[in-house]
Formats: structure tokens, C-alpha cells, sequence
């Protein structure tokens, strides 16, 4: 009996670790994108039946999908270890509810989030997001800084302009408004105008303001994203190839060239030997 269980777990793996299976998930998802997004116009009654037959078989090839998943794993403790198991779980299940009733807003919602499973199986798309969210943290800190200069700015410009435009400039909470429309470059060139006209050298205030926020912080931003993605890749590419440095983290690029020089040199001196 545990012989055919062993036997049926592996085959259940080669099929969910299948290039053919994998690209059937990605293409039913896809299917099921587009059927939210028809769902959205005006159509005829036999379109919506035809419509509501596929969202169910979309919904049960979900469900039987990660029941392989689930079968196939080795350990099905540590299966809900995984955000990404536990993510695809709850978006199936969230799927199971029917669209009529009181929860029709609410399985209409999770049949949307049903597309972000394209992310869980795509590889370097889960690399972005973990790189993202990774980096989420020392964004925080870039954050806390561009509100302080955010605050400090609204409240100069609070106090100097909220004579000349009540409505950009009438208090901190407004201003900080306004300066948001500047650092994106939204008309920002009307509102200095309309204070120029009053006080000439204000400009000093708006170009100043764009270098801190557009220029720097945005550039610190993205720095601190492709520090942390270019981290994940090298990750990705270690596991990948099944490379580790010491203490189960995956080896540097450095530390495998110098391995692939020591390996060159070991066979050179056995060649030189023979």
C-alpha cells in the first residue's frame, strides 16, 4: 500500500513539474482573465451561459490543479510553508463561492485576484515580487525622509502662499496635495507662475523641491530595487544550479569562479602527473 503511494506521488510530481502541465495552468489563467474581462460588456444571454459553463470548468481545473500540487508534494506539512502555496490555495478557494446571493460582489472580486496566479507560476515573475517585497523595508526609511522634506516644504508653503491661492496653499495637509502634484509634473509650471507673480524668486522653492524629491529620493528608490533584484538573481541562478556557499547560502559569483580556477588547476597538475 505504501509502495503505491510512493508510486502515485511521483507520478502526480512529474506531472506538476511537467513543462506541458505548467503552460496548461498558465493558459487557463489566462482564459480566466479574459472572461472576467468579457463578462464586463454587454452580451447576449447565450454568451453569458456559454460564459458561466467555462468559469466553472475554469474554477474546477483550479481546484484539481492544486490538489496535484498539494498530492505531489513530499511533505505535506511545509506545503503551506510557501506564501505561494498558501496565496494559490486561498484564491482557489475564494473561487469555490457562488456568484449568486449575498457574496456576488465578493466572488466577482476573488475571481479577479484569480489573474495574479500568473505570477506564482512564472519563475522571474516571483522573482520581481520578492525582490519588491524585500525591498519594501529600506524603501520604508527613503519614505520617511521624502515626507519630512514633503512636511517641511507644505508648511513654507503654507505660511509664504496661502494668501495668494487658499485652495493649493490653505493649510499643511493641502499643500502637501499640491506638492505632490509637483513632484509628478502634473501643471506644476502654473501653480510656480501664479506665485512668481507675487514673489519673483519662488522659483528657487519649486526647482529645489523637484531636485530633493523627483531627482533624488526617486533615483534612491529605484537603486535600492535593483540592488535588491539583482540579489534574488543571483540567488535564483545559485539554486538553479544547485550552488551553495558556507553556511546554506547561495555562493557569490566570485566565490564559484574561484572553485572553477581551483578545479582548472587540480586538473592541470593531474595531467601533468600522467
Amino acid at each position: 500500500m505504501e509502495r503505491l503511494v510512493i508510486r502515485a506521488q511521483r507520478r502526480l510530481k512529474v506531472v506538476d513539474s511537467s513543462k506541458l502541465f505548467q503552460g496548461i495552468v498558465i493558459a487557463v489563467i489566462i482564459l480566466s482573465a479574459l472572461l472576467i474581462g468579457a463578462k464586463t460588456h454587454n452580451l447576449s444571454a447565450n454568451t453569458i451561459a456559454v460564459l458561466a459553463i467555462l468559469d466553472v470548468a475554469v474554477t474546477v481545473f483550479f481546484a484539481v490543479e492544486i490538489t496535484i500540487r498539494y498530492l505531489a508534494f513530499p511533505e505535506k506539512k511545509k506545503f503551506f510553508h510557501s506564501g505561494w502555496n498558501v496565496f494559490d490555495t486561498v484564491i482557489v478557494i475564494g473561487s469555490l463561492i457562488p456568484t449568486g446571493g449575498t457574496g456576488v460582489l465578493l466572488a466577482r472580486l476573488l475571481r479577479v485576484f484569480r489573474v495574479l496566479r500568473l505570477v506564482s507560476m512564472v519563475p522571474e515573475l516571483r522573482l520581481l515580487i520578492n525582490a519588491l517585497l524585500k525591498a519594501i523595508p529600506r524603501m520604508g526609511y527613503i519614505a520617511l525622509l521624502m515626507f519630512v522634506i514633503f512636511y517641511i516644504y507644505a508648511a513654507i508653503g503654507s505660511m509664504l502662499y496661502h494668501q495668494i491661492n487658499e485652495v493649493l496653499w490653505g493649510d499643511v495637509s493641502i499643500s502637501m496635495l499640491t506638492l505632490f502634484r509637483v513632484a509628478t509634473f502634473e501643471d506644476w509650471t502654473d501653480v510656480m507662475y501664479e506665485t512668481m507673480a507675487v514673489y519673483p524668486i519662488s522659483w528657487i522653492y519649486y526647482l529645489s523641491f523637484i531636485f530633493l524629491t523627483a531627482f533624488v529620493f526617486l533615483n534612491m528608490m529605484v537603486g535600492t530595487v535593483l540592488e535588491v533584484m539583482g540579489q534574488e538573481h543571483e540567488k535564483f541562478r545559485a539554486e538553479q544550479h544547485g550552488e551553495t556557499g558556507d553556511g546554506g547560502e547561495p555562493a557569490s559569483r566570485a566565490q564559484i569562479e574561484r572553485l572553477e580556477a581551483e578545479l582548472a588547476e587540480i586538473k592541470a597538475l593531474l595531467k601533468a602527473k600522467s
